[in-house]
Protein backbone atom coordinates (compact mmCIF):
# COMPACT_ATOMS: atom_id res chain seq x y z
CA UNK A 1 0.00 0.00 0.00
CA UNK A 2 1.36 3.11 -0.86
CA UNK A 3 0.75 5.58 1.60
CA UNK A 4 0.21 8.97 1.87
CA UNK A 5 2.99 11.52 2.58
CA UNK A 6 2.13 13.95 4.72
CA UNK A 7 4.40 17.16 6.10
CA UNK A 8 3.39 19.32 9.07
CA UNK A 9 3.85 23.10 9.12
CA UNK A 10 3.79 24.31 12.66
CA UNK A 11 4.39 22.03 16.06
CA UNK A 12 2.36 23.64 18.45
CA UNK A 13 -0.86 21.63 20.01
CA UNK A 14 -2.37 21.67 17.13
CA UNK A 15 1.07 20.78 14.85
CA UNK A 16 1.65 17.69 17.68
CA UNK A 17 -2.03 16.85 17.66
CA UNK A 18 -1.98 15.78 13.98
CA UNK A 19 1.17 13.91 14.42
CA UNK A 20 -0.65 11.53 16.67
CA UNK A 21 -3.50 11.56 14.40
CA UNK A 22 -1.84 10.36 11.21
CA UNK A 23 -0.33 7.23 13.28
CA UNK A 24 -3.80 6.30 13.95
CA UNK A 25 -4.02 5.98 10.01
CA UNK A 26 -2.10 2.93 8.40
CA UNK A 27 -2.70 4.62 5.00
CA UNK A 28 -0.71 7.75 6.13
CA UNK A 29 2.50 8.48 6.89
CA UNK A 30 4.97 11.68 8.24
CA UNK A 31 7.71 12.54 6.48
CA UNK A 32 8.69 16.07 8.36
CA UNK A 33 7.53 19.17 10.44
CA UNK A 34 8.48 22.28 9.57
CA UNK A 35 8.87 25.39 11.81
CA UNK A 36 10.06 28.96 12.54
CA UNK A 37 12.30 27.65 15.25
CA UNK A 38 15.68 26.41 15.37
CA UNK A 39 14.80 22.62 14.45
CA UNK A 40 17.35 21.03 16.59
CA UNK A 41 14.89 22.35 19.33
CA UNK A 42 12.08 20.00 18.31
CA UNK A 43 11.68 16.07 19.17
CA UNK A 44 8.95 14.32 17.78
CA UNK A 45 7.03 11.42 18.92
CA UNK A 46 7.52 9.43 15.77
CA UNK A 47 11.22 8.00 15.57
CA UNK A 48 12.52 8.58 12.51
CA UNK A 49 10.87 12.00 11.73
CA UNK A 50 12.96 14.82 10.18
CA UNK A 51 12.68 18.47 11.65
CA UNK A 52 12.94 21.08 8.73
CA UNK A 53 12.98 24.85 8.58
CA UNK A 54 10.18 26.43 6.81
CA UNK A 55 12.59 27.34 3.86
CA UNK A 56 13.73 23.82 3.08
CA UNK A 57 9.98 22.97 2.47
CA UNK A 58 10.10 24.04 -1.57
CA UNK A 59 13.53 21.59 -2.28
CA UNK A 60 10.67 18.55 -0.55
CA UNK A 61 7.62 18.87 -3.11
CA UNK A 62 8.63 15.89 -4.74
CA UNK A 63 8.61 14.18 -1.02
CA UNK A 64 5.00 15.11 0.13
CA UNK A 65 1.73 14.95 -0.71
CA UNK A 66 -0.50 17.12 1.55
CA UNK A 67 0.95 19.33 4.06
CA UNK A 68 -1.15 20.16 6.96
CA UNK A 69 -0.67 23.59 8.18
CA UNK A 70 -1.07 24.31 11.93
CA UNK A 71 -0.39 27.89 12.15
CA UNK A 72 -2.39 30.39 13.68
CA UNK A 73 -5.52 32.17 12.24
CA UNK A 74 -4.98 35.29 13.34
CA UNK A 75 -1.28 36.05 11.62
CA UNK A 76 0.15 32.87 10.38
CA UNK A 77 -2.21 30.81 7.92
CA UNK A 78 -3.12 34.17 5.79
CA UNK A 79 0.74 34.43 5.18
CA UNK A 80 1.57 30.19 5.07
CA UNK A 81 -1.56 29.49 3.56
CA UNK A 82 -1.28 31.13 -0.10
CA UNK A 83 2.67 30.08 -0.07
CA UNK A 84 2.18 26.59 0.80
CA UNK A 85 -0.87 26.46 -1.64
CA UNK A 86 1.37 27.40 -4.86
CA UNK A 87 3.82 24.26 -3.50
CA UNK A 88 1.56 21.48 -2.09
CA UNK A 89 -1.88 19.99 -1.44
CA UNK A 90 -3.00 21.45 1.81
CA UNK A 91 -5.03 21.04 4.61
CA UNK A 92 -5.92 23.93 7.27
CA UNK A 93 -8.01 24.82 9.61
CA UNK A 94 -8.63 28.79 9.23
CA UNK A 95 -11.22 29.92 11.86
CA UNK A 96 -11.36 33.34 11.53
CA UNK A 97 -15.53 33.04 9.85
CA UNK A 98 -15.59 36.19 8.42
CA UNK A 99 -12.47 36.37 6.18
CA UNK A 100 -12.91 32.97 5.25
CA UNK A 101 -14.54 33.91 1.80
CA UNK A 102 -11.62 36.30 1.19
CA UNK A 103 -8.66 33.67 2.16
CA UNK A 104 -10.25 31.29 0.13
CA UNK A 105 -10.23 33.43 -2.94
CA UNK A 106 -6.25 33.70 -2.48
CA UNK A 107 -5.93 30.19 -2.07
CA UNK A 108 -8.18 28.92 -4.89
CA UNK A 109 -5.83 31.12 -7.16
CA UNK A 110 -2.90 29.82 -5.97
CA UNK A 111 -4.51 26.32 -5.60
CA UNK A 112 -5.61 26.81 -9.72
CA UNK A 113 -1.88 27.53 -10.55
CA UNK A 114 0.13 25.43 -9.11
CA UNK A 115 -2.81 22.63 -10.07
CA UNK A 116 -3.00 21.41 -6.16
CA UNK A 117 -6.05 21.13 -3.74
CA UNK A 118 -6.27 22.83 -0.76
CA UNK A 119 -9.04 21.97 1.15
CA UNK A 120 -9.24 25.27 4.25
CA UNK A 121 -11.81 26.03 7.39
CA UNK A 122 -11.36 21.97 8.05
CA UNK A 123 -11.78 21.95 12.04
CA UNK A 124 -14.62 21.36 13.98
CA UNK A 125 -16.51 25.02 13.30
CA UNK A 126 -15.70 25.97 10.49
CA UNK A 127 -15.84 22.18 9.86
CA UNK A 128 -17.65 19.55 11.03
CA UNK A 129 -20.29 21.87 12.34
CA UNK A 130 -20.54 23.65 8.79
CA UNK A 131 -21.25 20.08 7.14
CA UNK A 132 -24.48 19.04 9.86
CA UNK A 133 -25.22 23.28 9.33
CA UNK A 134 -25.54 22.40 5.70
CA UNK A 135 -27.91 18.92 6.10
CA UNK A 136 -30.22 20.56 8.54
CA UNK A 137 -30.96 23.87 6.68
CA UNK A 138 -31.44 21.26 2.91
CA UNK A 139 -33.51 18.72 4.85
CA UNK A 140 -35.73 21.44 6.95
CA UNK A 141 -35.42 24.86 4.87
CA UNK A 142 -38.03 26.62 6.94
CA UNK A 143 -36.45 26.87 9.90
CA UNK A 144 -33.82 28.35 11.63
CA UNK A 145 -30.29 27.15 12.67
CA UNK A 146 -28.30 28.19 16.21
CA UNK A 147 -24.64 27.26 16.88
CA UNK A 148 -23.36 27.04 20.46
CA UNK A 149 -19.85 26.94 21.06
CA UNK A 150 -18.43 25.73 24.84
CA UNK A 151 -18.07 25.88 26.83
CA UNK A 152 -14.50 25.14 26.20
CA UNK A 153 -11.19 26.75 25.23
CA UNK A 154 -10.71 28.46 21.92
CA UNK A 155 -7.18 28.13 20.29
CA UNK A 156 -7.60 30.47 17.90
CA UNK A 157 -8.59 33.25 20.46
CA UNK A 158 -6.27 32.64 22.88
CA UNK A 159 -3.67 33.06 20.69
CA UNK A 160 -5.34 36.38 19.35
CA UNK A 161 -4.83 37.46 23.15
CA UNK A 162 -1.05 36.27 23.01
CA UNK A 163 -0.28 37.99 20.53
CA UNK A 164 -1.60 41.85 22.34
CA UNK A 165 1.77 43.48 23.59
CA UNK A 166 2.31 42.63 27.13
CA UNK A 167 0.60 39.39 27.40
CA UNK A 168 2.97 36.39 28.41
CA UNK A 169 0.32 33.69 27.82
CA UNK A 170 -3.36 33.48 27.71
CA UNK A 171 -6.67 31.19 27.85
CA UNK A 172 -9.78 32.11 26.91
CA UNK A 173 -12.97 30.09 27.58
CA UNK A 174 -16.22 30.72 25.53
CA UNK A 175 -19.40 30.07 27.02
CA UNK A 176 -22.83 29.69 25.64
CA UNK A 177 -25.88 31.59 27.32
CA UNK A 178 -28.24 28.61 28.78
CA UNK A 179 -30.84 30.92 28.63
CA UNK A 180 -30.83 30.62 24.51
CA UNK A 181 -29.67 27.02 24.18
CA UNK A 182 -33.03 26.46 26.05
CA UNK A 183 -34.94 28.96 24.14
CA UNK A 184 -34.17 27.47 21.10
CA UNK A 185 -34.86 23.80 22.07
CA UNK A 186 -38.39 25.22 23.43
CA UNK A 187 -39.36 25.78 19.41
CA UNK A 188 -39.29 29.56 19.93
CA UNK A 189 -37.10 30.45 17.09
CA UNK A 190 -35.77 33.50 18.67
CA UNK A 191 -33.75 36.12 17.11
CA UNK A 192 -30.59 36.23 18.98
CA UNK A 193 -27.83 38.20 18.59
CA UNK A 194 -23.98 37.62 18.70
CA UNK A 195 -23.85 38.80 22.50
CA UNK A 196 -27.48 37.13 23.52
CA UNK A 197 -25.65 33.73 22.35
CA UNK A 198 -22.02 33.68 24.38
CA UNK A 199 -20.01 35.21 26.66
CA UNK A 200 -16.10 35.22 26.21
CA UNK A 201 -14.07 34.80 29.60
CA UNK A 202 -10.14 35.47 29.50
CA UNK A 203 -7.38 34.54 31.74
CA UNK A 204 -4.49 36.75 31.00
CA UNK A 205 -0.65 36.06 32.74
CA UNK A 206 1.05 39.54 32.02
CA UNK A 207 4.42 40.57 31.43
CA UNK A 208 6.39 42.65 33.99
CA UNK A 209 5.31 46.30 33.96
CA UNK A 210 3.10 45.54 31.05
CA UNK A 211 -0.54 48.19 31.31
CA UNK A 212 -2.82 45.71 32.16
CA UNK A 213 -5.63 48.55 31.52
CA UNK A 214 -4.19 49.02 27.58
CA UNK A 215 -4.24 44.92 27.28
CA UNK A 216 -7.80 44.89 28.81
CA UNK A 217 -8.77 47.32 26.21
CA UNK A 218 -7.65 45.68 22.85
CA UNK A 219 -8.87 42.63 24.01
CA UNK A 220 -12.19 44.02 24.42
CA UNK A 221 -11.94 46.18 21.01
CA UNK A 222 -10.72 43.20 19.03
CA UNK A 223 -12.23 43.18 15.70
CA UNK A 224 -13.69 39.39 14.90
CA UNK A 225 -12.74 38.06 18.17
CA UNK A 226 -14.34 39.99 20.90
CA UNK A 227 -15.80 43.05 20.23
CA UNK A 228 -19.02 41.90 19.69
CA UNK A 229 -19.40 40.03 22.81
CA UNK A 230 -19.71 40.77 26.36
CA UNK A 231 -15.94 39.99 27.28
CA UNK A 232 -14.24 39.20 31.01
CA UNK A 233 -10.75 39.46 31.19
CA UNK A 234 -8.65 38.52 34.06
CA UNK A 235 -5.31 38.62 35.18
CA UNK A 236 -4.31 36.27 37.03
CA UNK A 237 0.26 34.35 37.70
CA UNK A 238 1.62 31.60 35.68
CA UNK A 239 0.83 29.36 38.46
CA UNK A 240 -2.61 30.01 38.48
CA UNK A 241 -3.10 29.59 34.85
CA UNK A 242 -0.77 26.33 35.31
CA UNK A 243 -2.80 24.73 37.61
CA UNK A 244 -6.76 26.12 37.06
CA UNK A 245 -6.20 26.22 32.88
CA UNK A 246 -3.92 23.65 31.64
CA UNK A 247 -6.58 21.52 29.92
CA UNK A 248 -7.93 22.08 26.20
CA UNK A 249 -11.82 20.89 26.36
CA UNK A 250 -13.93 22.33 23.86
CA UNK A 251 -17.75 21.41 22.07
CA UNK A 252 -20.91 23.08 21.29
CA UNK A 253 -24.15 22.75 19.78
CA UNK A 254 -25.71 22.73 16.13
CA UNK A 255 -29.62 23.10 16.26
CA UNK A 256 -32.01 23.64 13.76
CA UNK A 257 -35.06 23.95 14.62
CA UNK A 258 -38.10 23.65 11.38
CA UNK A 259 -41.28 23.18 10.32
CA UNK A 260 -43.15 20.94 7.94
CA UNK A 261 -46.99 19.97 6.92
CA UNK A 262 -49.68 22.29 4.16
CA UNK A 263 -49.83 24.91 7.51
CA UNK A 264 -45.98 23.77 9.14
CA UNK A 265 -47.58 22.45 11.65
CA UNK A 266 -45.06 19.53 12.21
CA UNK A 267 -42.10 20.81 14.18
CA UNK A 268 -39.09 19.02 13.96
CA UNK A 269 -35.23 19.02 15.93
CA UNK A 270 -31.84 18.30 14.47
CA UNK A 271 -29.26 18.83 16.73
CA UNK A 272 -25.75 17.86 16.40
CA UNK A 273 -23.33 18.17 19.89
CA UNK A 274 -19.58 17.65 19.86
CA UNK A 275 -18.44 16.96 23.55
CA UNK A 276 -14.21 17.38 23.15
CA UNK A 277 -11.81 16.45 25.96
CA UNK A 278 -9.22 17.84 23.81
CA UNK A 279 -9.95 20.81 21.42
CA UNK A 280 -6.56 20.21 19.59
CA UNK A 281 -6.64 16.82 18.96
CA UNK A 282 -10.11 16.31 17.62
CA UNK A 283 -9.64 19.21 15.41
CA UNK A 284 -5.98 17.94 14.26
CA UNK A 285 -8.41 14.60 13.01
CA UNK A 286 -10.10 16.45 11.26
CA UNK A 287 -7.73 18.06 9.14
CA UNK A 288 -6.35 14.59 9.23
CA UNK A 289 -9.23 12.85 7.49
CA UNK A 290 -9.50 15.67 4.97
CA UNK A 291 -5.55 14.71 4.30
CA UNK A 292 -7.14 11.60 2.69
CA UNK A 293 -9.88 13.82 0.96
CA UNK A 294 -7.13 16.60 -0.62
CA UNK A 295 -5.05 13.57 -1.78
CA UNK A 296 -7.52 11.70 -3.23
CA UNK A 297 -9.10 14.68 -5.39
CA UNK A 298 -5.62 15.81 -6.27
CA UNK A 299 -4.81 12.36 -7.41
CA UNK A 300 -7.64 12.37 -9.99
CA UNK A 301 -6.70 15.65 -11.44
CA UNK A 302 -8.59 17.80 -9.42
CA UNK A 303 -7.25 21.46 -8.48
CA UNK A 304 -7.98 24.50 -6.48
CA UNK A 305 -9.75 25.62 -2.98
CA UNK A 306 -12.15 23.34 -1.13
CA UNK A 307 -14.06 23.96 2.00
CA UNK A 308 -15.65 20.86 3.43
CA UNK A 309 -18.75 21.36 2.47
CA UNK A 310 -17.38 20.59 -1.26
CA UNK A 311 -16.02 17.54 -0.50
CA UNK A 312 -18.03 13.99 -0.88
CA UNK A 313 -18.27 11.87 2.81
CA UNK A 314 -16.27 9.06 1.11
CA UNK A 315 -13.48 10.80 0.12
CA UNK A 316 -12.85 10.96 3.95
CA UNK A 317 -12.48 7.12 4.62
CA UNK A 318 -10.01 4.55 3.96
CA UNK A 319 -12.75 2.14 3.61
CA UNK A 320 -13.54 1.33 0.04
CA UNK A 321 -16.59 2.51 -1.81
CA UNK A 322 -17.95 -1.56 -1.15
CA UNK A 323 -16.87 -1.43 2.26
CA UNK A 324 -18.94 1.84 3.30
CA UNK A 325 -22.11 0.75 1.15
CA UNK A 326 -21.91 -2.62 3.36
CA UNK A 327 -21.09 -1.30 6.61
CA UNK A 328 -22.66 2.36 6.90
CA UNK A 329 -25.79 2.20 4.14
Amino acid sequence: MNKIRIGIVGYGNLGQSVELGIRQNEDMELVGVFTRRDPSTIKTVTKGVNVFTMDEAKQMTDQIDVMVLCGGSMSDMPVQGPEFAGLFNTVDGYDTHAKIPEYFAVMNKNALEAKKVCIIASGWDPGMFSINRLYAEAILPEGNTYTFWGKGISQGHSDAIRRVKGVKDAKQYTIPKESAIEAVRRGEMPELTTREKHGRECFVVVEEGADKAQIEHEIKTMPNYFADYDTEVHFITEEELEKNHHGLPHGGLVIRHGRTGLNEEHNHVIEYRLDLDSNPNFTANVLVAFVRAAYRLNQEGVSGAKTVIDIAPAYLSSKSAEELRKSLI
